[in-house]
């Protein structure tokens, strides 16, 4: 009498491999992927989130305290531009993950739903899958960290910088009248115009990163793009 197979005893890897050959478990399979992914990378932008939260929140407090008297340093506000640099630290690490996920998702919706609603269109990435399974085995990061430290400086710090400098700029000027700007300026050792031409070699420096003419890495499909016309029932396809 012949003994009943035992499912359990299929390897592993030949269950995922009859999964995706049979096109009825892989179409099964797939949304379970793509809202895991989608979840994954709604944590991840929450996470960046409260990155950008929390510098603010600090800075805020920052400010009540240097200006709350004439007699608070100055040079207390360089505390928040190294505070500024300890998040903006995190957050390209923590956008780095996200970009992961998040060209995931996109990688999704380009090669398997734009297809499904318009199967003329020439598919973008004909070995989709495969490229799929290499990036889950062997994850890596979509966008260099050069670049990543570029976007959030334009995006988002480069405004709290600029910010905490004009805070800096007041303190030595309006908010000390009985003083000169070069001593308001002074840190304990060290010149008020020397802590001036650093503060404008930093700021040079920030400017000269966010700007880099480097090579994009990141698609940004949907920034610098003119917006189209696809409500429009009359305008033609291209």
């Amino acid at each position: 009498m012949d003994e009943t197979p035992d499912h359990h005893d299929t390897p592993d890897e030949d269950v995922a491999a009859e999964a995706g050959a049979d096109p009825e478990e892989f179409l099964s399979l797939l949304p379970h992927f793509y809202r895991g992914t989608v979840t994954e990378a709604t944590s991840a932008q929450d996470r960046l989130d409260r990155t950008t939260d929390w510098a603010i929140t600090l800075i805020a407090a920052l400010f009540s305290v240097v200006f709350a008297s004439q007699d608070m340093p100055a040079y207390l506000l360089l505390i928040g531009l190294v505070l500024l640099g300890m998040f903006l630290y995190f957050e390209v690490r923590r956008y780095r993950f996200y970009d992961v996920w998040r060209s995931r998702v996109r990688f999704v919706q380009e090669n398997i739903f734009a297809n499904a609603f318009d199967p003329a269109s020439v598919e973008q990435h004909p070995d989709w899958r495969a490229e799929i399974g290499d990036d889950l085995r062997q994850p890596t990061f979509k966008v260099s960290y050069l670049e990543a430290l570029s976007r959030r400086i334009r995006r988002v710090y480069a405004l709290l910088f600029v910010v905490v400098g004009l805070a800096w700029i007041a303190k030595i000027t309006l908010f000390t009248p009985e003083a000169q700007w070069t001593e308001a300026a002074e840190l304990p050792g060290i010149p008020g115009p020397v802590v001036a031409t650093a503060l404008a070699g930093f700021y040079l420096a920030v400017l000269l990163i966010a700007f880099w003419p480097g090579k994009r890495e990141a698609k940004g499909e949907i920034h610098d793009v003119e917006p189209g016309q696809w409500k429009d029932p009359d305008e033609k396809r291209q």
